[in-house]
């Protein structure tokens, strides 16, 4: 089981323009989504593997777990790193950078 779950700041700036686009015209819905989002990575925590490997050869140990038209990209290690939540239509080859978390 891991011990924390670590939103990077990256993956909270995609979950805010997530909330601001679906605000726009729909706030309830912007906190629900943004909910649901959240509530769905916090299942990491007991089931770190949930999610399916992304590209290993590219991103090594970076899986993705689905939310509705959302993709949660995490890396489990000793803790769970949130790179980033993306919605299903962007290409994850563009926005996905990974860096060694903590460095």
């Amino acid at each position: 089981m891991a011990k924390r779950l670590i939103w990077t700041p990256e993956a909270r700036w995609w979950l805010r323009e997530i909330h601001e686009y679906i605000s726009r015209d729909k706030p309830d819905a912007a906190d629900k989504v943004v909910r649901g989002i959240f509530d769905k990575a916090h299942l990491l925590l007991e089931f770190p593997e949930m999610g399916h490997l992304h590209n290993p050869r590219r991103y090594p140990g970076v899986r993705i777990l689905l939310y509705g038209n959302y993709r949660i990209a995490y890396l489990s290690r000793e803790d769970i790193y949130v790179l980033g939540v993306f919605h299903a239509a962007l290409d994850l080859k563009r926005h996905l950078r990974l860096k060694e978390p903590g460095a």
